[in-house]
């Protein structure tokens, strides 16, 4: 056979992802017996021979983990990626930061997570639709490689690390509501991000049962366009009560009714739903349901340890404790 037989020809011919084959040449115990034989008599038949190049790869012993975030610049993005840099330093584990957009090819940047033949991946963003998960999800379980979503809610099958948003939500609405609060808010995203549906969910549950329509506001993550968007909202609305998804949200909104000659919380409770550096930032300041951002980071990647190394799991679906901090805002 000839020499120029490479791995992509291997791949194609056995119905695999790369990352299967490189998986059967270097760590041939994590791939299932039936796929590595098919894998081997492709390699056997055409006669392929790894170059010095892959034969480098073949011999790294370090484990290398994907990280795939839709972008760095949202504040629970850094703390989720604080807790799990943390955690991997412990475990001496290499980390490779792939960002992903709902516009991006997806296809095309999941092959590219998958040919850096990292070992495992943590999944954080949370701004594909269903259809797009469901790509994604399929390309990496092809792959083979084990996979921690990570404050993002799917499937129930898929392993998971997150705190019960629509519960926590429940529970401040009512705290708004057992304050004598009645036209109470929830400010959400124009986009669509899986946590804040569930938020959604826990809001509209609480004002339902307290016999009020639930009023969800919609605006952006941009505060150059929510301050515009909260001017216009504050002069036709009535509101006693704001619950944001988003610290940053909340802080803008505290920002423009201030400005509008409400006084917080006098006139207005405001909570925001992350506790991030922004809560301690405002003044007064915010309120909030403690998400705890960095737990979920350095929880998301013990497990995918545990997976990876294929030990005793007792739930591959953790849901973490929450509470409430107190501060000025309500």
């Amino acid at each position: 056979m000839s020499n120029n037989v490479t791995i992509y020809d291997v791949a194609g011919k056995a119905g695999v992802s790369l990352a299967t084959v490189s998986r059967v040449m270097n760590n041939p115990e994590k791939v299932n017996p039936e796929t590595r034989e098919k894998v081997l008599s492709v390699i056997k038949e055409l006669g392929y021979r790894p170059n010095a190049i892959a034969r480098g790869l073949a011999s790294r012993k370090s484990t290398t983990v994907g990280i795939i975030l839709a972008d760095v610049s949202r504040a629970s993005a850094a703390q989720l990626l604080n807790g799990i840099l943390d955690i991997a330093k412990k475990y001496d584990y290499a980390t490779k930061l792939f960002t992903l957009s709902e516009n991006e090819d997806i296809k095309e940047t999941i092959r590219s997570v998958v040919a850096e033949q990292v070992d495992g991946i943590l999944f954080l963003n949370d701004e594909l639709s269903p259809e797009q998960m469901e790509l994604v999800l399929n390309h990496i379980k092809d792959a083979q490689i084990p996979l921690v979503l990570s404050n993002v809610f799917y499937k129930e099958n898929i392993p998971a690390v997150r705190i019960d948003y629509e519960k926590a939500t429940y529970e401040i609405t009512k705290e708004l509501l057992n304050k004598g609060r009645k036209n109470i808010y929830l400010a959400s995203t124009v986009r669509k991000y899986s946590i804040n549906e569930y938020k959604e969910l826990g809001y509209i549950d609480a004002m339902k049962e307290a016999g009020l329509e639930p009023k969800i506001f919609r605006t952006s993550g941009d505060v150059a366009v929510n301050k515009l968007h909260f001017e216009e909202f504050l002069k036709n609305n009535e509101v006693d009560g704001l619950i944001a998804v988003r610290d940053s949200i909340a802080v803008s909104f505290i920002n423009e009714a201030i400005k509008a000659g409400f006084k917080v919380p006098e006139d207005i409770s405001v909570i925001g739903l992350q506790n991030t550096k922004y809560a301690i930032l405002s003044r007064p300041n915010l309120t909030c349901v403690d998400t705890p951002v960095y737990d979920i980071g350095a929880v998301s990647m013990r497990l995918l340890t545990k997976i990876m190394k294929h030990e005793e799991i007792e739930s591959t679906r953790v849901v973490l404790p929450y509470h409430i901090v107190e501060r000025e805002s309500n």
